[in-house]
């Protein structure tokens, strides 16, 4: 049972549960593959909150990840265990080259301790899970992950818990690719991507039941607009905590729902067939 539910036995685990991450195989991290991870608070250089509701949260480390995987292309990697990161929602797979290289790579479903992968830009390599090729080599229909947006940027697309890419058509020097959000566009043929889908896909079923799970994250309390003072928040003073017939903002002004957040004169925006379905109101946006 990947998610549990314990007994209710206080106000927090009423309604919490906890992921037990059975994929898991590997409980230690690979130190060569570690870096420090500094905390910043939410501030800039100056010590001005740029970023609010940050701070606090457990220390940890971060893990390099292998995006692009293209200096790898004709090395067979065996897959030596299956970890846990706590910077991502997704499970990574610690893969050992033969020539002793080893490299974190995002973990898909069904990918096994002891698996043989590989990446290449040729068609020696069968389109099978974990591998990593162009998606001009990728059958059509193909769930992918880890879907670059330009050749050898290495991979943008799909990396969270669950995430995949369906490969829809490919024509002259662009694929047709179908998101999670349910939007089309067009990525270049050239641009790398791996088979199958993220792993990990119990993760959204997770509930978190209390606000102290979420400061182990790192995510402090954020205090509505309407019950601030008039001098702290657009929304704030008056009596009673009434927004005043004006939308909801934040502190600076900003529309905070309905707004389109994507630059139209985007260069890639040509590039989108249909635009992603709004979950708020079930349309086309």
């Amino acid at each position: 049972m990947p998610i549990r539910i314990y007994d209710k036995t206080s106000a927090g685990r009423r309604f919490s549960s906890v992921n037990l991450n059975a994929e898991v195989t590997k409980f230690s991290p690979e130190k060569s593959l570690l870096r420090p991870l500094p905390k910043t608070g939410g501030r800039n250089n100056s010590g001005k909150i740029t970023s609010r509701g940050r701070g606090g949260g457990a220390k940890r480390q971060y893990r390099l990840i292998d995006f692009r995987r293209a200096d790898r292309d004709g090395i067979v990697g065996e897959v030596v265990g299956i970890e846990y990161d706590p910077n991502r929602t997704a499970h990574i797979a610690l893969v050992k080259y033969t020539d002793g290289v080893k490299r974190y790579i995002i973990a898909p479903v069904g990918l096994q301790v002891g698996q043989k992968i590989q990446s290449s830009a040729t068609e020696a390599v069968e389109p099978k899970t974990g591998n990593n090729m162009p998606l001009k080599l990728i059958p059509t229909g193909l769930a992918v992950h880890c879907v670059e947006l330009q050749p050898g940027k290495g991979g943008q697309i799909c990396r969270s818990a669950g995430m995949y890419a369906r490969l829809m058509n490919k024509e002259g020097r662009y694929a047709t690719i179908m998101l999670p959000s349910g939007e089309m566009r067009m990525v270049s043929v050239d641009c790398r991507a791996t088979i199958g889908e993220v792993g990990n896909p119990d993760q959204q079923n997770v509930r978190w039941g209390k606000a102290g799970r979420m400061r182990h994250l790192g995510r402090r309390p954020i205090t509505r607009g309407v019950a601030k003072s008039h001098n702290a928040h657009p929304l704030g003073g008056g009596s009673g905590r009434s927004k005043g017939n004006r939308p909801p903002c934040g502190p600076t002004g900003v529309l905070a729902k309905g707004g389109r957040t994507r630059n139209p004169r985007k260069h890639s925006s040509k590039l989108i067939i249909r635009r992603r379905v709004s979950k708020r109101y079930g349309q086309v946006k």
